[in-house]
């Protein structure tokens, strides 16, 4: 699926993203679905340090590319630590590579020259107003320094669609979640800029559990990345049940895109988000306030998710997976 032949498509139809990742099993299968949905056109992967190493998963960023035939996107490495803090990877979680349980392509198209943050704002700064969403699946150093950057680029962005947080569950922490709470800082920096922010946390993405029938389904979509997500999920279901007492791994990332491709199946309440960035108990919770009525897009700029259709979810992931393989035919 070329970033091309998507660009050609209706454009008000079409969401322009930069995926910014650290991939990461479920970040493998939020590119995938990115790649697959005519919906989406990914204009590059930006990589930050987080699941694992910054040099493992911007590797894991274009062995995937690589492995969905997409090597036209293109990839560039971001920050390998926090703001202000040491980087520690989530190794129980998604393995020595930040990829376990599948033998990756070697990529053939060489990482791309420059420095993630100078990208995104260069791409931002050349691109139309509004035509572009930043969707931060890992930790937000790369979108905070952006910003810091060039103040400019936070009227030129669409949205920002995030997979972090949670309004009632912790992961990292009682009440923290990985990504924010591996850079609270950078996370306050994004929640706190005034353009408009969808937190779609843990209280959404724990519904999106990849059951035995949905992995079935996703092996049986193709004979290329049906078999290659469903060895990503044995590894990621064997991780959970260890590290995080889960039957079912929930699949976070791709909730994100699943988003921008149909709001309906990531319903959303609106209302005030903070980052707790002091040392303690709560470092890195996302405080949000819902008490009261909702408010209105003109009062509150940060919105988070709260409902998956979990179908329709697994129907768009193997949607693109066939799509990517051709036993879809594209639509018009």
């Amino acid at each position: 699926m070329s970033q091309g032949t998507k660009a050609n498509g209706p454009q008000s139809t079409v969401r322009n993203i930069i995926l910014d990742s650290d991939p990461g099993h479920d970040d493998a299968v939020a590119i995938l679905l990115a790649l697959g949905n005519p919906a989406i056109n990914l204009l590059g992967v930006t990589t930050i340090g987080g699941n694992q190493s910054l040099d493992k998963v911007t590797y894991n960023a274009r062995a995937v590319l690589e492995k969905a035939g997409a090597t036209d996107i293109p990839v560039h490495a971001g920050c390998d630590r926090p703001l202000l803090r040491p980087l520690k990877v989530a190794a129980s979680v998604h393995g020595d590579t930040g990829l376990d349980g599948v033998d990756l392509p070697v990529p053939t198209r060489p990482l791309d020259e420059g420095h993630a943050v100078n990208w995104l704002i260069d791409t931002i700064m050349a691109s139309e107003p509004k035509s572009i969403t930043l969707v931060p699946t890992g930790p937000l150093t790369n979108i905070a320094l952006a910003v810091r950057m060039e103040p400019r680029i936070v009227e030129r962005v669409r949205e920002v669609v995030l997979m972090g947080g949670g309004y009632h569950v912790g992961n990292s922490s009682a009440v923290a979640e990985f990504n924010i709470q591996t850079d609270p800082e950078a996370a306050h920096i994004v929640f706190n800029e005034s353009w408009p922010v969808t937190m779609v946390g843990l209280d959404l993405t724990h519904q999106a559990l990849c059951t035995p029938e949905v992995q079935r389904r996703i092996r049986a979509a193709s004979d290329n990345l049906g078999p290659f997500v469903s060895g990503l999920m044995d590894f990621f279901r064997k991780a959970y049940a260890a590290n995080q007492d889960f039957v079912d791994p929930p699949v976070h990332d791709p909730c994100t895109v699943a988003y921008l491709i149909d709001p309906n199946v990531v319903r959303t309440r609106r209302c005030p988000v903070d980052v707790e960035t002091h040392d303690g108990l709560t470092l890195g919770m996302t405080v949000a306030d819902l008490r009261g009525p909702e408010p209105s897009a003109e009062e509150c700029h940060t919105q988070v998710a709260t409902k998956l259709d979990f179908d329709g979810f697994w129907n768009l992931v193997e949607d693109a997976i066939r799509r990517i393989d051709g036993t879809l035919p594209e639509r018009a």
